[in-house]
């Protein structure tokens, strides 16, 4: 296992990561640190539990903020998907009658030919 010193508020922090996720681990506590920074600006030194706590709170609300996010485009997705599939259902009912149609249309033409060029008119 991996050990990282991050920063919080000033004070080091020895933490335990798995291999390759040094930088991660760091990046992820620069940004806490920057809640705690913003909370420390805007109400002073009111305790490094109650600023961690409300860091947190932060940074679940935001995460909260996200997930909503995210099932809302999940379910536009799906939607999307769906749509797609009729619009392709539709799509390929449309070619089949339109198939239909030029073959009855190729037929009646053949059968107009054999007419006009007085050949008996084949059996279909």
């Amino acid at each position: 296992m991996a050990q990282v010193t991050v920063t919080i508020d000033g004070k080091a922090y020895r933490m335990a990561c798995e291999e390759g996720q040094e930088d991660h681990l760091s990046d992820l506590a620069a940004r806490f640190d920057q809640y705690v920074g913003h909370l420390k600006g805007q109400f002073g030194e009111i305790g490094d539990l109650r600023l961690t706590v409300m860091a947190g709170i932060m940074v679940m609300d935001e995460l909260s903020e996200v997930n909503r996010r995210l099932k809302n485009l999940e379910a536009e997705v799906g939607n999307l998907k769906n749509s797609r599939e009729a619009n392709l259902s539709d799509q390929a009912r449309s070619e089949e009658a339109l198939a239909s149609a030029l073959a009855e249309v190729t037929a009646q033409i053949h059968d107009i030919t054999a007419k006009l060029n007085g050949r008996p008119i084949p059996a279909n």
